[in-house]
């Protein structure tokens, strides 16, 4: 290979005082001490002497470098996927081909014969508390997961062996099988609450509901049933109350279900309703309980609100009134006590609930107001098994405007929801239940004054609206001011329809029926264009009145309506005075809309803004 030339030599030296100086500059921001290179800076010219290099700066010996230290894998790192499958996985296939195995050599003693009835039973049992001992070697060792897995081992075996003693091979009676499952449950809770395990609860959970079951005989035991359950669900609130261990309500609160809907299915007759009455309420007050004796420090639940807090009072309300009803189905009457005086239960709890202090604000307001929720859901229920007709359309409406009124002195968006919800719910039974009977009074009659109610409810939003709601909500206000408006035109338009349907009724048999009935049609059909026309017009002239573009879109909308029916419907259905009239009729009104937009009243043209403005400035 050639020898380099001076002037790559020249290159080369040049790349390397650059670089020594940038080298430099880094260590001195970096705040090491160096001496400074020998050329910190380019020549200028490529024919200069080249810089002299000075060796870079070394640093003082500091000792072999060493790696950094790697943290042993913990028990609880199961983030890698060998650590996981070697600690976790394997010792379950490993618990379970032990217990294979076992289980194997227990059968075939039994079936050989080695061992009798009792000797199984022992041999269950004092397996089971074998393991159950033997695991808490392992949680000593911090081997938690493992010992939680044989305890699940031990303690099942137990209830098995207990279940055997009793079903298969009857050596006790239902009585003593019962406790003895209950010192297991207690035993197994004592083990959670002292080793802060909730899987260990769980396990006590699933046996203690598990018990009415394998030890069932077949007969009606209410009270005895029914009085462990309750005493089972007050242990979990109290554990719940003293450890964050609330999502074993759910488990407690299915498995009362099941437990319930079991005998309810197979024994319950309505002679014993009083007592199964007072076991239900019994159930519903332990769950109703929670948010009263949870520590509100502990009311979050991976940085948000608690599922239990928000939805369990919501599903122990519902399931509690179904119970009723199941049992109330034909006696409305006491049913609507119920609701009121559960209505008033909820409402007291919200109330205590609300007065704790020294908490996540957030967490009492939402929780209060799920209270009070419930409590409205009850008086909204109670109203139609009360009352009848259109009494509970006139109920659910002025409890929506109760409702909203609360709602806006308070600030709470919570019971505008459900205002607007009972609102609509009345608003539908008026338009689907209520509209479909025909009144025998012309406009002096309960359809025609159901419609005033609402429309007055309306009518009082859009006005409220107008002065206190924000920009976010005036759309709803908005759609309150077109709801009224329809509900209107629908009263009216009912009114004549009710009026010339009776008109009609009282004309038949007369010997002139077919000529007066043609009569009645044809005022019957023009009567729905007048009033369109009046209605129209009165719209267009509060538009007018109170400058409310809204008001005169839903006016020229109305008034095209209008115009339809006139051109295609009257023109040719009518006789000759009632299309006069029509025509006329909307011609007069049309040229006097006209006329207003022509004198630009409202100054809605440029020009006439532009007027204005001069005329301002001057």
């Amino acid at each position: 290979m050639a020898n380099p030339s001076d002037e790559d030599l020249r290159a080369l030296r040049h790349q390397v005082a650059a670089l020594t100086a940038r080298v430099y500059e880094l260590e001195r921001k970096a705040g090491i001490e160096a001496g400074a290179p020998a050329a910190a800076a380019l020549p200028p010219q490529a024919a200069a002497p080249p810089p002299q290099l000075s060796p870079p700066p070394v640093a003082p010996h500091a000792g072999p470098v060493l790696p950094p230290k790697i943290a042993p894998l913990r028990e609880s790192d199961t983030a890698d996927l060998e650590g996981k499958i070697g600690k976790v996985w394997l010792s379950r296939v490993g618990i379970i081909a032990i217990l294979a195995g076992v289980a194997s050599f227990i059968k075939y003693a039994f079936d050989s014969g080695y061992v009798g009835p009792a000797g199984r039973v022992a041999i269950g049992l004092i397996a089971g508390i074998a393991v159950v001992l033997f695991s808490e070697r392992f949680r000593k060792k911090n081997y938690k997961a493992f010992s939680y897995s044989l305890k699940a081992v031990g303690i099942g075996t137990l209830y098995l062996s207990l279940w055997g003693a009793f079903q298969v091979y009857h050596l006790i009676d239902s009585g003593p099988a019962f406790v003895a499952m209950i010192v297991v449950t207690a035993a197994t809770m004592v083990l959670a609450i002292t080793q802060n395990a909730e899987i260990l609860a769980s396990y006590a959970l699933v046996g203690g509901f598990s018990t009415p079951l394998l030890v069932s005989t077949g007969q009606n035991h209410e009270i005895v049933l029914f009085s462990y359950v309750a005493v089972l669900n007050l242990g979990m609130l109290a554990a719940s109350a003293f450890k964050p261990w609330r999502r074993l309500m759910w488990g407690s609160a299915l498995g009362t279900a099941i437990l319930y809907a079991g005998w309810n299915d197979r024994f319950y007759t309505i002679d014993q309703r009083g007592l199964t009455v007072f076991f239900v309420a019994l159930f519903a007050a332990i769950f109703a309980a929670i948010p009263l004796v949870t520590p509100l420090e502990r009311s979050r639940w991976h940085d948000g609100h608690s599922v239990t807090l928000m939805l369990l009072p919501l599903v122990n309300a519902a399931a509690l009134f179904l119970a009723l009803f199941a049992m109330y189905e034909h006696e409305k009457a006491t049913l609507t006590w119920y609701a009121l005086a559960l209505a008033a239960v909820y409402l007291g709890v919200s109330n205590v609930f609300g007065r704790r202090t020294g908490a996540d604000a957030d967490v009492v307001k939402v929780v209060n107001l799920i209270h009070i929720g419930i409590a409205i859901a009850f008086i909204t229920i109670a109203i139609p098994l009360k009352l009848n007709a259109h009494w509970i359309t006139i109920g659910w409406l002025v409890e929506s405007a109760a409702l909203l009124a609360i709602a806006v002195r308070t600030r709470t968006d919570f019971l505008r929801y459900f205002a607007g919800a009972t609102l609509a719910l009345g608003v539908a039974r008026l338009l689907i239940v209520d509209s479909s009977q025909i009144q025998q009074a012309f406009v002096f009659n309960m359809r025609f004054a159901t419609y005033l109610v609402a429309i007055a409810i309306l009518a009082g939003i859009v006005a409220a609206g107008e002065k206190f709601a924000p920009d976010r909500e005036m759309p709803l206000v908005k759609l309150a001011g077109l709801a009224l408006n329809l509900l209107a035109l629908i009263a009216l338009t009912l009114e004549a329809h009710d009026y010339f349907s009776r008109q009609t009724t009282a004309a038949y048999g007369l010997p002139n029926y077919y000529s007066t009935n043609r009569q009645i049609d044809l005022a019957w059909n023009f009567s729905y264009s007048a009033i369109w026309l009046i209605y129209g017009a009165g719209m267009m002239a509060f538009g007018f009145w109170k400058r409310e573009a809204f008001v005169r879109w839903q006016a020229l909308v109305l008034m095209a309506l209008t115009i339809g029916k006139v051109f295609t419907y009257d023109s040719w259905s009518l006789e000759k005075v009632y299309r006069i009239l029509s025509f006329i009729g909307l011609g007069v009104m049309l040229m006097v809309v006209s006329y207003v937009y022509h004198r630009d009243w409202l100054k809605l043209s440029p020009r006439s803004s532009g007027d204005e403005a001069k005329r301002t400035s001057a």
